[in-house]
């Protein structure tokens, strides 16, 4: 293939397609609007530490994983620095109200046995409930990068089963369904209406294992934009799209902030569906395919606090740790009330050389984009004073909860950082700072389905609004994007067949 392609959007998305379809002689530029490329594996320096805005948490990465394979491929995975977290203890989770606490290891077998022997009344429902968590998995071909990857409307009944109902399928014990619920805000799930292969991914996903990346996520957006330039491609940053020319049906060029102008045989748009919308002249998409975007609802966002430690005060903790206030909150942390937060994520990312202590510590709970609604029309550095008076009260509601689990835990801070909604929208570019795009709703599965080709001939979509979110979803629709291009099935098995040849088969 001999076509060029434009990108717009250098995130996760944009810089795994273009690194597929580079590697297999397509000459690719991307269009990044912030300062570096990577979207949600950016980093930032505050106070001398380094912190991601996203991707904390990495699966798929252990032997035969589908990212491994696709990294393998790439010719990157020997270069990422990855640090598992404790077999013993991947996450952690605590009940506040009832002081319950939770140690909970890596591995299908463990995993099922760990909560086999906490709940024994409920030991043969705990089994049968993993072992739907990974039938429905294999539901998904692409998943697992077989080439026999089918259409999500053909699977079984409890593929679209509401995931809360899933749950209660196996279990009725109310404390150990709360508790199996516990990796909700991973993707923003909503009782009654997140459909169970959602949650059934990612837990799939985590208990295989999970890894962390050492020194910063950043190091997959710079080998990601490495292997497109090495192969006579172009990562543009500062290249804001604000226009996309567009005549019958077909893309004949994008506009930058900055005043230029490129074209491409081929475009791929790796930003929010929404977003592109503002992007084309109205008359370039079907009315009703508009409209029917600008209805989907979006996954809840998020208010994060980065807090550099003192030193010797606070101990590297290697793995996820989740809290939630009390019981039966699993299925409302995106609601916006007094009760808010009802949980909470907090993690120290490791650094090389590290040591017993962690200087830095990043604390992060969903919220509703309706709690930043009053400032949606404010730009960064530009929203007020009563705004930054909301952001400290905010961080504050959530070191109090910290207070609660260590004792004098504010005595350990040097420096407070915040984002919120409004970081995420403007940062990212995603409608209503939507961590994980589109939601996934069973209740209405064919609105939030988003095809990756589009009614313009010359443009295909990609990233976490197609398909899946997240570290495994986003690349894996990257290779469904790319073979779109590069012809069915063709792709899987070649990363499939280097992988297994250099490896080994899994």
């Amino acid at each position: 293939m001999n076509d060029t392609v434009l990108i717009i959007g250098g995130g996760l998305g944009g810089l795994f397609t273009g690194a597929l379809l580079a590697r297999n002689g397509v000459r690719v530029t991307v269009l990044e609007k912030n300062a570096t490329p990577g979207g949600g594996l950016q980093t930032f320096v505050r106070s001398g530490q380094r912190f991601e805005t996203g991707m904390h948490m990495l699966g798929g990465f252990r032997r035969g994983g589908s990212i491994a394979r696709i990294c393998h491929y790439l010719g990157i995975l020997d270069r990422l620095k990855l640090r598992p977290t404790d077999p013993d203890c991947m996450d952690s989770l605590l009940y506040l109200e009832e002081g319950e606490r939770y140690a909970i290891p890596e591995g299908r077998e463990r995993f099922t046995d760990y909560f086999a022997g906490l709940f024994p009344h409920e030991a043969d429902g705990v089994r049968r409930y993993v072992e739907a968590l990974y039938r429905l998995s294999e539901e998904v071909g692409m998943f697992y990068l077989r080439e026999d990857s089918a259409s999500i409307f053909s699977h079984s009944e409890e593929f679209l089963l509401p995931a809360d109902e899933l749950i209660a399928r196996y279990v009725v014990d109310p404390r150990l369904r709360d508790v199996l619920a516990y990796m909700n805000p991973m993707y923003g799930g909503v009782a009654h209406h997140t459909p169970a292969y959602i949650h059934a991914l990612v837990n799939v996903l985590y208990i295989n294992g999970e890894d962390r990346f050492v020194d910063g996520s950043s190091q997959l957006a710079e080998a990601l934009a490495g292997v497109i330039r090495a192969e006579g491609g172009r990562v543009e940053t500062r290249a804001e799209a604000v226009r996309i020319d567009c005549a019958e049906r077909m893309i004949r060029g994008v506009e930058t902030a900055d005043g230029r102008r490129f074209t491409a045989d081929r475009y791929i748009s790796a930003i929010h569906p929404c977003t592109l919308l503002r992007l084309l002249p109205e008359e370039a998409l079907p009315r009703a395919y508009r409209q029917r975007l600008d209805s989907i609802p979006n996954s809840y966002s998020a208010f994060t606090v980065y807090l550099t430690l003192r030193p010797e005060s606070f101990p590297y903790i290697n793995h996820t740790c989740y809290c939630q206030t009390s019981h039966g909150d699993a299925w409302r942390f995106g609601d916006c009330d007094g009760a808010w937060p009802r949980g909470l994520m907090y993690m120290t990312p490791p650094v090389s050389g590290q040591g017993p202590f962690s200087r830095k510590l990043i604390l992060t709970t969903p919220m509703s984009f309706e709690a930043v609604r009053r400032w949606e029309s404010t730009t960064t550095g530009r929203r007020g004073a009563e705004y930054e008076h909301w952001k400290e009260e905010q961080a504050a509601r959530m070191l109090a909860r910290m207070e609660r689990i260590y004792p004098a835990f504010g005595s350990r801070i040097e420096t407070i950082h915040t984002s919120s909604p409004l970081t995420i929208r403007d940062y990212y570019g995603v409608k209503e700072g939507a961590m994980y795009g589109f939601r996934k709703d069973a209740q209405q599965i064919a609105l939030s389905q988003v095809p990756i080709v589009t009614k313009i001939r010359n443009l295909l979509l990609t990233g976490q609004n197609i398909n899946l979110h997240g570290i495994c979803g986003v690349p894996l629709t990257a290779v469904n994007t790319a073979e779109a291009l590069l012809g069915v099935n063709r792709l899987i098995h070649a990363i499939n067949t280097k992988y297994d040849t250099d490896y080994g088969t899994f």
